[in-house]
């Protein structure tokens, strides 16, 4: 499968969860929005604002992708931070549109790219450069992990089971997402109907950590500390 084939499987799994995501967003009132989300510090709101500018930074990877005209994912940092927390503040409808406004400019700017432009390179946020196929699995597990942090309702196992097939290909950008050291692991994901997959975190001689999908999507993205897996599992750096 070519690179632009990729792209376009994966673009129609974005859009579905794009579906999903509008769903929930504007069944939100004032007080939910407003409520805190899983991530320490941020409500909902800040949460959908990040969502919202991390589809606009895409759009700008992709359209470096299209044009060949540098176009950095975020002005800076602190500009980022700053668009995340004055968006906080809107009513829950003006957060709720620009969720879904800006999901639809991605995937409208992602259908317009020609075939051999998803093999162009760009710099995503940390300044790796990575193939512009590769912004939509950063769009695909930036929607499925934040779902859990909503807090309304989905779990990791659920998530787990949504990213089905991609699950394996998740959890791997997730480990490659780590700015810091890892420690030395085994990582192993398990289930009752013999599925079963592993990660090498580390250098060394590794520790062995087996869980469900769900565990181990949890403790990869910093939601766990690992206390549901089997074995001591060390503490990970933090996760960008």
């Amino acid at each position: 499968m070519t690179a632009a084939e990729r792209a376009h499987v994966l673009l129609e799994r974005v859009r579905t969860l794009h579906e999903e995501w509008a769903r929930l967003t504007r069944g939100l009132d004032e007080a939910s929005v407003r409520g805190p989300s899983a991530l320490p510090g941020w409500t909902r709101a800040h949460l959908l604002s990040h969502l919202a500018r991390n589809a606009d930074g895409l759009v700008n990877l992709l359209t470096w992708a299209k044009t060949a005209v540098e176009t950095p994912m975020y002005a800076g940092e602190a500009a980022r931070d700053d668009d995340i927390e004055k968006g906080a503040y809107r009513s829950a409808e003006e957060i709720a549109e620009d969720v879904v406004s800006s999901a639809a400019r991605l995937v409208e700017v992602a259908s317009s790219l020609p075939d051999d432009a998803w093999s162009a390179r760009v710099r995503a946020r940390q300044g790796r450069e990575i193939p512009a196929e590769f912004v939509l699995w950063l769009r695909f597990s930036e929607i499925s992990i934040h779902l859990t942090d909503l807090d309304l309702g989905y779990d990791f196992a659920r998530v787990a089971d949504l990213l089905g097939d991609e699950f394996e290909v998740v959890v791997g950008n997730a480990i490659g997402m780590y700015g810091g050291e890892l420690p030395a692991v085994l990582l192993v994901a398990a289930e009752a109907d013999g599925y079963r997959h592993e990660w090498r975190l580390g250098e060394g001689e590794p520790v062995t950590l087996t869980g469900t999908r769900g565990d181990v999507l949890a403790w990869v993205t910093g939601r766990s500390d690992g206390s549901t897996l089997d074995g001591e599992a060390p503490p990970l750096p933090h996760w960008l």
